[in-house]
């Protein structure tokens, strides 16, 4: 069995590991994803080593840390991208997918630096940017949802999907 194929065989398991974990330490989870824009309109996607398919990057907001704090962590982590302007919150959404108690803030990046694409590591396999016309097959729904969204101008759904 290949790596993706081990990933979607043990991706439940994992998310509800992860979630049980959460659930016991925090009342409620927070996250951040970026819609990350370069000059020629691409956008910026992530796909990590412990789930199928490619995702706007982001993560967790910990303790004690703001939205702005944990997305500049997060773009720091998983793409090597420093915000040079303000990012604009394009919304709040509840992802059920995840479970009953997540719920995640996505921001729409455009100004920003990056010195270079980070190489694959424990978490991010691998990253780019790609054309809204040309996403990777394994694009997940949301972040697809989202990308059209921001790109076409199209209303915003409450839940992740």
């Amino acid at each position: 069995m290949n790596l993706t194929g081990l990933r979607r065989r043990f991706e439940p398991l994992l998310r509800r590991i992860f979630h049980l974990y959460w659930r016991i330490a925090r009342g409620m989870t927070l996250g951040v994803r970026a819609v990350v824009l370069d000059g020629e309109g691409k956008v910026f996607l992530v796909k990590h080593s412990y789930v199928v398919g490619w995702h706007l990057p982001g993560g967790g907001v910990e303790a004690g840390e703001t939205f702005r704090d944990a997305l500049t962590r997060e773009l720091m982590e998983e793409g090597r991208i420093e915000p040079t302007g303000e990012p604009v919150l394009h919304g709040m959404f509840f992802n059920s997918h995840v479970s009953r108690r997540d719920h995640v803030a996505v921001y729409v990046v455009r100004h920003f630096a990056q010195d270079r694409l980070p190489g694959p590591n424990r978490e991010i396999v691998a990253c780019g940017f790609f054309d809204a016309a040309a996403l990777p097959a394994e694009t997940t729904a949301g972040t697809r949802l989202r990308i059209a969204e921001v790109l076409e101008g199209k209303e915003a759904i409450a839940t992740w999907r």
